[in-house]
Parts: structure tokens; sequence; C-alpha cells
């Protein structure tokens, strides 16, 4: 029997890119969080050996670039499991949008194998073959509120936010992730001088500042966002980024800002600090439309509206359900994709995640 995987997609709460590294990928700096919308992923083992995607969606890769085609075949050599394996993929999120779809299906793909074969990787096991994969691929072995750092692949749970009620447009272009990276460096380095000079001088002597959610008192073990923000020629921009985010773990974490029968939703808090998703000064110049897009939901009532990672699929956060299905027909009417959706915290994206 088939076993059938949701794979939800995930909105990035801000990104900011650092310098690039010597492997070729840059340094990233952004909060996961994952939300309700999702493509299907089954997965079947019988005899033999192989392993097939299929996928009504031309756009998917049926070969072995496939990210689901990668992962299987490590898992199988790790668990030293022979079988042909059948993944069918029913797509349901944009191709190249910004909302993970590949790389969420890659570990849906993962954990049916697992329940297939009957047999469980160690979860350190499964990070590691997600982060060989893709950088995005291990928030989805957490799921919820995730701090990424690295290039991304870098994963901390972060305590999980309430969750929030969200439309998604998906305007009818496609944004290449290595594109939008070269475009940034080609800006980056042209701006130079005196902007970067000054960037430096605001930033300078501030790493030290970069605080842990409730550092050396009682942080939870596997959050040490102040050790990871401060990585080894971090740019200037991580750094001021650091000590936004810094700052909205350290309220989080001590609850101060967020006490019970508080009316202000923390999402919109971590939005007052002023995070923005670097790709959008590149991205945007290059596709009007999107920037139209963030416009559109803004004017539909959205609390903070954004690109998701880069592109081309942006989002609103909106203060209630009945206000992002407004929103959302709204702007269908206005002739844009809309769907209306909700965040998922961590205890519901697991208790979803497997279709019955």
């Amino acid at each position: 029997m088939p076993v059938t995987v949701r794979s939800f997609a995930k909105i990035n709460l801000g990104l900011r890119i650092g310098a690039a590294r010597e492997d070729g990928f840059h340094e990233l700096l952004t909060v996961y969080q994952t939300i309700g919308l999702h493509d299907e992923v089954r997965v079947s083992v019988g005899r033999g050996s192989g392993i097939e995607i299929r996928c009504a969606d031309p756009l998917v890769p049926r070969d072995e670039s496939n990210t689901c085609f990668r992962i299987v075949e490590k898992a199988l050599r790790v668990l030293k499991a022979k079988s042909r394996v059948l993944i069918e993929i029913e797509k349901r999120l944009p191709v190249q949008g910004g909302l993970g779809g590949a790389s969420a299906n890659a570990v849906a793909a993962l954990l049916g194998l697992e329940r297939a074969l009957k047999k469980s990787l160690p979860a350190q096991e499964k990070l590691r073959i997600a982060a060989e994969v893709g950088s995005d691929l291990p928030l989805f072995l957490v799921g919820g509120t995730v701090l990424g750092v690295g290039r991304g692949e870098q994963v901390y749970p972060l305590q999980d936010l309430p969750a929030m009620a969200c439309v998604v447009v998906t305007p009818e272009v496609g944004v290449s992730t290595p594109n939008a990276f070269a475009e940034w460096d080609r800006r980056t380095q042209g701006a130079g001088g005196a902007a970067m000079a000054a960037a430096v001088s605001r930033c300078a002597g501030k790493t030290a500042e970069l605080r842990s959610a409730r550092a050396g008192k009682s942080a939870r073990p596997h959050i040490s966002p102040a050790a990871e923000l401060t990585l080894p020629g971090a740019s200037d921009r991580m750094i001021e980024l650091g000590r936004e985010m810094s700052a909205w773990l350290s309220g989080l974490y001590s609850g101060a800002p967020f006490r019970r029968g508080r009316a202000e939703n923390p999402l919109l808090e971590l939005v007052r600090t002023g995070i923005e998703n670097d790709f959008e000064q590149v991205v945007f110049p290059e596709y009007p439309e999107l920037s139209e897009g963030k416009r559109a939901l803004e004017r539909a009532g959205a609390g903070y509206a954004s690109l998701s990672g880069s592109g081309s699929t942006l989002y609103g956060l909106f203060r209630s359900r009945a206000g992002a299905a407004k929103a959302a027909g709204r702007l269908r009417a206005e002739g844009w994709a809309a769907r209306a959706t909700v965040t998922l915290t961590r205890r519901a994206y697991w208790r979803r995640i497997v279709a019955q």
C-alpha cells in the first residue's frame, strides 16, 4: 500500500543575505514558518530496484535531478535496503515559487519511504542527508517556527508562534534563485564604498550585544542563536538583523512582551523589528508585478506583506481568518491567484503530515 505524506509549504519571516562563502553559497539568516498549503507525495515500495518519479506537472523533473530521487537514493543506501521505489507527486504548490515545494516534497518522500519500509533513520542522520540534498530541506524535518542560519540548512526549533491567518499570492512568473543571488552580488559589490562603510560603522562593536533567548539562564539547549548569528566573517547586514532577531527572541522566551492574554500576535511583533527580505531589492526591479502584488496585499489589509524566499510567491499576514478570506476574495477579483491559509505550529504540522 502506498504511503501518502503531505508536504507543507514554508514562508520566510525576514531573510538577510550575508557574504558569499567559499563553497559558492551565501550566509543566510531567516525565520522559517510552515503554513497549511501543501503538495501530496505518495511512496510505494516493491520488489526490484530503481527509483521512479511520476508527476503530471511538466516543470517537475523525473530523473536523478529531482530532490525526491536524490534523498531516497541516499536513504536507501544508509538503510541498506533494496527495493523498487515509486514516488508520485501531486503538485499544488508553484514550482520556483519560494515556498520550498521541492524541498518539502523530498522530506515527504523520505518520511514516506521510512513508513513504507517500516524502517527508521536516526533524527541526526535524516538531518544530515537532508542538508546534503538542499539548503531548505532540514526545516521540514522540524516544522513550525524555525531559525535558519548558515546557508539555511542549520536549523533551530524556536518556541512556536500562535497560528495566524495569511494569504498567499502566486504570480505567473518563475524566479531563478541562482540568478537572484548573482544579481544581489552584482549590486552589493557595486555599492561598496561609502554606503557599505557607513553600514559597517553603524554596526561596529554590535556583535558582542547579540544574546540568545535567556542566554546563560534556562534557555532550551537547542536554541543558541547568539552563537550562530556571530559566525566568523558575518557581514554588517547579518549582524544588524542578528541584533533585531536576538531582541525579539529574548522577549519571546522571557514572556515579557507576550504575556498571557496579550492581544497582539508575536508574529506582528517580529515584523515591527524591521525585518525584510533582501531578495525584494533584486527581484522587484526585474519583476514589477511582484512589487505590485505586495502592495495589493497591503491594500487588502495585510498587517505585513513580503516576498517568500527568492519568490515569486508573496504572502500577507492577517489578524483573523475571516479577514484573510475576505482579502483573498478581493485579490482574486483583481486578477491575482490568491489563497487564504494559516501558519502551522509544530504540533499541527506533525499531526497533519501523514494523510489518513
